[in-house]
């Protein structure tokens, strides 16, 4: 009997067949080439090559009974009734990293371990080298707020500490703020800026919206987080559904989506591998520096070529202090803008900045100009067409980037003048004179590879008129880093029209 009953438990082993279809969620980093979607169709059960074949017959056996994550048997005992505590599978021989959050080890979290171990590997890499730029600033800011400084692994597993990360349901910065809850915490959002993508900004919303939702769920962080995930609203109907507090017990319904049903175990694992990286693979990850700045005070609207040429650094990387800036320049009816520039060259910018006249700091570079949108038109191949995003061109005119468009009048904003010109920081005759007669061109710089037929082809004009454009006869080389006009725009009663065949 004693045999039976050891072979019945082990046969009757807790497993899941869902979970193997469960995938990290899709986030996108404008910054870089690649989407960082992990797909997890592939992974065992267990942290080691060892324990994956031991359990690979029990898993089997799990799949045939199309058992959940959270699933389990206990011999001889009667069925739970609803909100009653379930079993979970505990792994006594993991000791746990300390933590400000209460860590646990459970047949969900241990998946997501190896998840990250394996078909997530590559991400999770990436999300541990950049974490250390960002972890100090945010642990500041979470301590400042009386929040658990662990509090920073919700930023890993939502955007992977990246500022330029958005998702399909319009989240945006390494918070993943939507639109809403980004105002709602006084982020200001608007075609010149976007402050869900700033660092620090974005920091003290999160830490403010979580220390409401922590105290909203009685204390409890499992939930809390579950509810930054999904809003605290669905998580309160789920607690009323359910009749439990428990968030073990309501992930085991199916009110609560797959993605929400899986947050607080990759938050779960996510710590654990961040806090001891080589216990789990990831001995050799090549860490940032911490981001260090120093701040400015910008008292009207100005180009960051100006203020990259006065710190002595590149521009880029004034870009990469302020990701929040959308445009070119600091956002107008900003007074007293708070800009980052590199650490240990305060002194020297604001020496600088203080000789250049205000109305040499700024020239304007761009228009908004209303174009009629045609049947094919969408936001995203208008965006593409004048050179800007979706995003802003959403913002701009107040709709959703998958909103339809066809007939509107909307606004586009389009160059005002030739960027191949040398930076003076004054407002050019010429191109206001271009403005005034409602023409509008576009420029783009020439990579290595491109050719006169690929740059056609990329924004729909013909090799004729990119030639004629260019003041250019017959053949001629495309030498990379040279602008060239690839589109011009005519405005006629109020709306703008191609030159041309381009569009």
């Amino acid at each position: 009997m004693k045999h039976t009953l050891i072979l019945a438990l082990v046969c009757l082993s807790p497993l899941s067949a869902m979970a193997m279809e469960t995938a990290l969620p899709v986030v996108y980093d404008m910054n870089d080439t690649t989407v960082s979607t992990v797909s997890s169709s592939t992974v065992t059960l267990g942290r080691s090559s060892r324990k994956a074949a031991q359990h690979s017959a029990e898993g089997r056996l799990g799949q045939d009974l199309g058992l959940e994550p959270s699933e389990l048997f206990a011999l001889n005992e009667p069925a739970l009734p609803q909100g009653g505590q379930d079993l979970e599978l505990q792994l006594p021989d993991e000791e746990l990293p300390a933590s400000d959050i209460p860590l646990t080890l459970n047949n969900k979290v241990e998946y997501m371990l190896n998840l990250f171990q394996t078909s997530g590997r590559r991400s999770f890499a990436t999300w541990l080298s950049r974490s250390e730029r960002y972890i100090p600033m945010m642990k500041q800011v979470l301590k400042k707020e009386g929040l658990p400084e662990d509090l920073v692994y919700v930023a890993m597993i939502e955007s992977g500490f990246s500022p330029h990360a958005y998702s399909v349901a319009s989240a945006v910065g390494p918070w993943q703020f939507i639109s809403g809850t980004g105002k709602r915490y006084s982020l200001r959002i608007d075609p010149w800026i976007d402050e869900r993508r700033d660092p620090l900004k974005s920091s003290v919303a999160a830490a403010l919206y979580l220390k409401e939702l922590y105290t909203l769920f009685n204390n409890d962080w499992y939930l809390a987080t579950a509810g930054y995930n999904a809003g605290e609203n669905k998580i309160l109907r789920a607690i009323n559904m359910y009749n439990t507090r428990d968030f073990w017990q309501i992930s085991q319904g199916r009110y609560l989506k797959r993605e929400t049903k899986d947050y607080v175990p990759k938050l779960l694992a996510a710590a654990i591998i961040a806090k001891e990286p080589a216990k789990y693979g990831f001995a050799d990850i090549a860490y940032l520096p911490p981001i260090e700045f120093d701040s400015v005070t910008i008292p009207s609207r100005t180009d960051l070529e100006l203020v990259a040429r006065l710190s002595d650094v590149p521009l880029p990387t004034i870009h990469e202090l302020n990701p929040e800036l959308r445009r070119w320049c600091t956002p107008p009816d900003y007074p007293n803008y708070q800009l980052k520039i590199p650490k240990g060259k305060k002194e020297l910018f604001e020496a600088e900045f203080a000789r250049i006249p205000e109305d040499q700091r700024y020239v304007e570079k761009l228009a908004n100009v209303r174009y009629r949108a045609t049947r094919k038109d969408t936001i995203a191949s208008v965006a593409h067409r004048y050179g800007t995003t979706p995003e802003a061109l959403a913002e701009l005119n107040r709709v959703t980037v998958g909103q339809r468009i066809s007939g509107k009048l909307i606004l586009v904003p389009v160059a005002l003048s030739n960027p191949d010109s040398p930076v003076s920081f004054k407002r050019n005759s010429a191109a206001l004179a271009s403005a005034e007669r409602g023409v509008f061109k576009k420029y783009y710089t020439v990579r290595k590879g491109d050719t006169l037929a690929s740059v056609s082809k990329k924004f729909n004009v013909s090799t004729s008129f990119l030639q004629a454009w260019n003041n250019v006869k017959g053949h001629f080389s495309l030498k990379p880093g040279k602008r060239i006009v690839v589109a011009k725009f005519v405005e006629k009663k109020g709306t703008m029209a191609a030159d041309g065949e381009n569009g």
